[in-house]
């Protein structure tokens, strides 16, 4: 996995928890958070890139969310970054787990959900492993199937 998509998923993942003024303050999370070393101008380009816009708070403050007009946008982002994290898949009964890059299988499991694949009971995702808990086993089978269908074309 790339620098790049590491540090894209750690940007997705700061946003979703912290309100974010500023590209110094997002700067400062990812040095401070994650040990990630970057130029404002690279950050610069990533919320561009990951569409993210400055809404307003109501009190005339600003901060960086996704963009209400880019969500179809921001599930490509996230599939993507599923598809970056993804390592291996199998299946035992009604659970299907998936292998991740460490550190990448949150990511992975929020693309996951919004994936909308069928049979999904729910999700659990640790360090680098996701469990699937599906409805039945033959889901679970065809679950694997299709990842495993991602995997082979990435």
């Amino acid at each position: 996995m790339s620098l790049k998509s590491v540090r894209l998923q750690k940007i997705l993942e700061l946003i979703e928890k912290n309100r974010i003024d500023t590209q110094e303050q997002l700067q400062q999370l990812l040095r401070d958070q994650e040990n990630i070393q970057t130029t404002q101008a690279t950050i610069s380009r990533d919320i561009k890139e990951l569409g993210l816009v400055k809404i307003s708070d109501g009190e005339g403050n600003y901060y960086y969310a996704y963009g209400r007009r880019d969500r179809g946008n921001l599930e490509k982002k996230y599939h993507a970054v599923f598809m970056q994290s993804l390592l291996s898949v199998d299946y035992a009964g009604h659970i299907t787990c998936i292998r991740c890059h460490t550190g990448m299988a949150n990511a992975a499991c929020a693309a996951l959900d919004t994936m909308g694949f069928d049979g999904v009971v729910g999700t659990l995702a640790g360090d680098d492993t996701i469990f699937v808990l599906m409805r039945n086993e033959g889901q679970a089978e065809a679950l694997a199937a299709q990842i495993t269908a991602i995997l082979d074309k990435h």
